[in-house]
């Protein structure tokens, strides 16, 4: 378990003073729904495109299935129309997705995440109803996102196949990471952190996820807005959980998504990702992902890809 030195290196207060620090509010304009997207600029964008070399892709994402994995929802998919089905010329089928939570690969809109009555840059939160987000939804990424991904292989740092769930990502692994791999994180790079959450499921099975899962610690907050970041993903939610910040279950998503504007891509599948990584000695690729063009949608279920 973590000491109690390091549970107590941030507390409730010093959450709320980021609240304030790392906030781009107003940063883009008054107006602005894109948040730190607008980071990936047109050269942002080329520059991330000539990463490309071997012309090989892989996905981050994790099969959808109809199991239910933790205590999120389970992917429903029904048949209405089969090659059993009398005079059939075609197949059909309903998808149904309750897709938040730690078994679905998806991304997080900025209208996510709520923090005394607000949103990103100062909405209201009344702005999202039964009818959906009338700012800051999904539809802000539309367009689609391709930058710099770089993945933080936290196990592969530490020698082990998958992080336990009392330990924390604190700034200093971080620094031993960028010391390590000698990559550094830039402006508008996607930053995809890996705890092994998939490789621990498999050597143990189910567990209690929000009492005993590995990941970032808010403490990490002010490297990833000094380097700019334009989206923070990881293999399980981000946040280590506990939180290690007695009041606020998920300080990391707050901190990233309220004040930062940063969309977060939570539940990938790092397996495939950390080998090719490994095999090449190479930590960035050109990352790209596109939601599901939902009007008021909070988020979308996703396929984001790494390229060579």
């Amino acid at each position: 378990m973590a000491s109690a030195s390091e549970m107590a290196r941030t507390n409730q207060a010093d959450v709320l003073k980021m609240m304030q620090t790392l906030s781009n509010w107003g940063r883009w304009g008054k107006d602005d729904q894109l948040g730190a997207l607008n980071l990936i600029t047109p050269e942002k964008r080329k520059e991330a495109a000539a990463l490309v070399k071997e012309g090989l892709s892989i996905s981050l994402a994790r099969n959808a299935v109809k199991v239910r994995v933790g205590p999120s929802a389970p992917f429903e998919h029904r048949m209405v129309q089969t090659g059993l089905t009398p005079g059939s010329e075609w197949s059909g089928d309903v998808y149904s997705v309750q897709f938040h939570g730690f078994t679905h690969t998806h991304v997080d809109a900025l209208c996510h995440i709520f923090h005394q009555g607000h949103m990103y840059n100062g909405y209201c939160q009344e702005e999202v109803t039964e009818k959906g987000a009338a700012k800051l939804s999904v539809l802000a990424m539309k367009d689609g996102i391709l930058t710099r991904g770089v993945l933080m292989d936290f196990p592969r740092l530490f020698g082990v196949n998958y992080l336990k769930g009392d330990r924390p990502i604190y700034p200093e692994d971080i620094e031993a990471w960028q010391k390590k791999t000698g990559v550094a994180v830039g402006s508008g790079d996607a930053v995809i952190i890996r705890t092994g959450r998939w490789a621990r499921w498999e050597a143990e099975g189910e567990w209690d996820i929000e009492k005993d899962s590995a990941g970032v610690h808010v403490s990490c907050m002010p490297w990833f807005r000094e380097k700019d970041v334009a989206l923070l993903g990881s293999d399980l939610a981000m946040d280590v959980m506990p939180s290690r910040v007695e009041g606020i279950p998920m300080p990391v998503h707050l901190v990233t998504i309220v004040a930062m504007g940063v969309p977060i891509l939570d539940v990938c599948d790092l397996e495939p990702l950390s080998k090719a990584t490994a095999s090449r000695n190479r930590c960035d690729f050109l990352l790209t992902m596109a939601p599901l063009a939902v009007e008021g949608g909070t988020g979308s279920p996703i396929n984001a890809t790494a390229t060579f």
